[in-house]
């Protein structure tokens, strides 16, 4: 069950990023997780890192 409140709270903690195609979840060797927005790469208005909980996003788009 902790994998489980494990996974709700990143998913809380990342807010629209958690479910966003273009966000990729990143872990350093010391543990710590970051969220990547590949958009950052082409357009100059998403942060490469964006602060998080990420409430609204002109770039969102669902995973399917």
């Amino acid at each position: 069950m902790k994998e489980k409140q494990s996974t709700v709270d990143h998913r809380t903690a990342a807010g629209l990023c958690a479910d966003c195609v273009h966000a990729r979840r990143l872990e350093s060797a010391r543990g710590s997780v970051f969220i990547l927005c590949k958009l950052s790469h082409t357009d100059p208005r998403f942060p490469k890192y964006p602060g998080l909980p990420v409430l609204s996003c002109e770039g969102f788009e669902k995973k399917h």
